[in-house]
């Protein structure tokens, strides 16, 4: 059993806009799983079904077995964390350490172990200096962590990520990249999180939902996504930028690959092997490049 299953799922809003067409998808514990498509893609009204924030208008949605309706939502959101893409949605206490407690005193958790959990979410952030702050002086990236520590003090099964990336600078991305993967190997919590941002999804997935318009129009493993370019193409999206390239010169016949390179990691073991055959190193390979653009 899944533990995220979403079933045969529509949901259409009171102005009668349909957000969600016949969508299934089915998620196994400690998975990192991207829904990747364009804005209006139908990815946050999906995210606000896992919680019980909305209600489907057809079809079912569980939590490891439980279904996600009224009478379960105290268990199904202790289950189920939720990350908004704008951290000033989320965050409304006057101090970092207040936030962080809000949702484990909503839980009747006092004392030492309040205390506890706190700190051990603060740390676990990397805003362990923070609590007495307020979260209306910090930073995008400070608030993010705010707001994911305030979810992680409860300790959920899943944590759902709503444009984890938005508003951050790329130091902020990496850094957050970075945490979200840690987390989920260190603490075992399953990753689902919802972008556009072709670069940042082969570092935080595995699998990937492809979605647009309501539906889910394609979905598998990170690499088989990504590699029906025309499907990503054809909703507005591109390739990662590495995997572009690589397209441009295999194009030019600067390079030949069998696999299309997702991050920088890959491309330089892609582009090392091409230069081993080649003779050259990756300087060649620049080189021919240099050359084909100036012919």
């Amino acid at each position: 059993m899944a533990l995220v299953d979403v079933k045969n799922v529509s949901y259409v809003y009171a102005d009668g806009h349909q957000a969600l067409e016949n969508v299934s998808l089915q998620i196994e514990k400690g998975e990192r799983v991207a829904v990747l498509g364009p804005n209006g893609a139908g990815k946050s009204t999906l995210f606000q079904l896992l919680n019980g924030l909305l209600q489907a208008t057809s079809g079912t949605v569980s939590i490891d077995g439980l279904p996600v309706e009224k009478k379960n939502l105290f268990q199904i959101r202790s289950k189920v964390g939720m990350v908004f893409q704008d951290s000033d949605d989320q965050l409304f206490n006057s101090s970092v350490r207040q936030e962080v407690a809000y949702g484990l005193m909503n839980m009747h958790i006092t004392g030492k172990e309040l205390e506890k959990a706190v700190d051990w979410a603060l740390d676990v952030a990397g805003i362990a200096g923070y609590g007495s702050k307020s979260p209306n002086n910090l930073s995008g990236g400070e608030k993010k962590r705010v707001a994911l520590a305030s979810v992680l003090a409860m300790k959920p099964e899943v944590l759902v990520l709503d444009e984890p990336t938005a508003a951050l600078d790329p130091h902020g991305v990496s850094n957050l990249i970075r945490l979200l993967n840690t987390i989920n190997k260190e603490l075992h919590i399953t990753l689902i999180f919802a972008s556009h941002d072709a670069d940042m999804v082969p570092l935080l997935s595995d699998r990937v939902y492809l979605m647009d318009s309501g539906k889910i129009l394609t979905y598998g493993t990170t690499s088989e996504v990504f590699g029906q370019k025309e499907n990503i193409r054809k909703i507005g999206l591109r390739l990662p930028r590495v995997a572009h390239l690589t397209e441009i010169l295999e194009r030019d016949g600067i390079l030949k690959t069998e696999s299309i390179p997702l991050t920088i990691g890959q491309a330089r073991k892609v582009f090392g092997n091409a230069a081993t055959l080649t003779g050259g190193g990756t300087d060649t390979i620049v080189g021919r490049n240099q050359n084909t653009q100036s012919g």
